[in-house]
């Protein structure tokens, strides 16, 4: 059984997120692996995906992806 998502768990969601999006970053944009790792970390995206009530961490790679590009 699945627990429920809270911010004592949330953290543990969000490394398969950024490695989706930094592999998205890298194949799209042409950025290199560092370079689209950081981006995400400094990024608008990032704080939003670490706030339980935003709920954006359910969001799938390609949401994720157009939010992040969105704000580039």
């Amino acid at each position: 059984m699945i627990g429920e998502i809270n911010q004592d768990n949330l953290h543990l969601l969000l490394p398969s997120k950024i490695s989706w999006l930094a592999s998205m970053l890298v194949e799209y944009n042409g950025m290199n692996i560092t370079e689209a790792i950081k981006t995400i970390y400094c990024s608008k995206l990032y704080k939003k995906l670490k706030v339980e009530n935003t709920k954006m961490w359910h969001l799938g790679p390609v949401a994720l992806y157009q939010e992040l590009v969105g704000e580039m």
